[in-house]
């Protein structure tokens, strides 16, 4: 089989994955955030190097709920200002993100206003690292995805025997091998790889004596990382916006507070 028919093999999955993609993207209709969206609270928040999760609520977003059995099926880099505004105007990009069908692409804020998120910070960095981290994806725009990842997706959209808990972080690991293409949670995995920052590292715990003890860190490989993982990580911080600016329960009110004929505002 030569180059030539590979390459022509390629472009028509591609085509098809594409075309797969608009379909698997379609919005699910019905979607409402399980608690209200504080738009401005979120990126008062946001420091460039967050990881911004994503409940997501296309047709694509369940088979990743399933398969990692976590709210969260989308995974987002802020990067802060580093990115131009548009020229025709209109919000700066302020995410990086790997979309389905798209690849990597710089998109604002906004486009999750009305979503379930949750920042996932990386412990400890100083503001050179976080800059690397914003840096590695900057220079991944453009970045195809894996089309080998939808095809694989599709199987969870027909009846099929439940696939037991143990292997579907293996299922997860769609990708192609082909280092040009990615998938979301994989290329922010591999950011924080590149300045060798844990997010669910294999260890390995190595006993010299009775008083030595040594721990050898692993890296996992990038693309059996999934959104739902800096959420789990011990070094990755969950920041809730709501309660940055300071929270005082006092100062609600509830409704067997309010005056008969008056409705609560808290």
């Amino acid at each position: 089989m030569n180059d030539t028919f590979l390459a022509g093999t390629d472009t028509i999955l591609d085509r098809l994955g594409r075309a797969m993609a608009r379909r698997l993207t379609k919005q699910v209709s019905g979607y409402e955030p399980y608690t209200p969206s504080d738009f401005g609270s979120l990126c008062r928040t946001l420091v460039p190097g967050d990881v911004l999760l994503i409940e997501g609520s296309e047709r694509v977003a369940t088979a990743i709920k399933y398969l990692t059995q976590s709210t969260w099926s989308h995974a987002a880099l802020y990067v802060g200002d580093v990115l131009p505004k548009p020229e025709e105007g209109g919000e700066r990009p302020r995410l990086i993100e790997v979309n389905l069908g798209e690849g990597c692409v710089a998109r604002p804020l906004s486009k999750y206003a009305s979503y379930n998120t949750r920042i996932c910070r990386a412990v400890g960095l100083n503001a050179d690292e976080r800059a690397k981290v914003v840096d590695y994806m900057r220079h991944h725009l453009g970045l195809r995805y894996d089309m080998h990842h939808i095809f694989d997706l599709l199987r969870y959209f027909f009846p099929t025997p439940p696939v037991p808990v143990r292997w579907r972080r293996r299922m997860i690991a769609f990708g192609s091998g082909d280092p040009t293409r990615a998938i979301c949670s994989s290329l922010i995995a591999q950011a924080f790889q590149s300045i060798r920052y844990p997010i669910l590292p294999e260890v390995e715990v190595r006993t010299g004596s009775a008083y030595a003890r040594r721990e050898i860190y692993h890296i996992r490989h990038h693309s059996l990382f999934t959104p739902r993982d800096f959420d789990l990580s011990p070094y990755f911080a969950v920041v809730k916006p709501h309660l940055q600016g300071g929270f005082d329960h006092r100062l609600l009110r509830w409704s067997d507070d309010a005056p008969s004929g008056e409705e609560a505002t808290g």
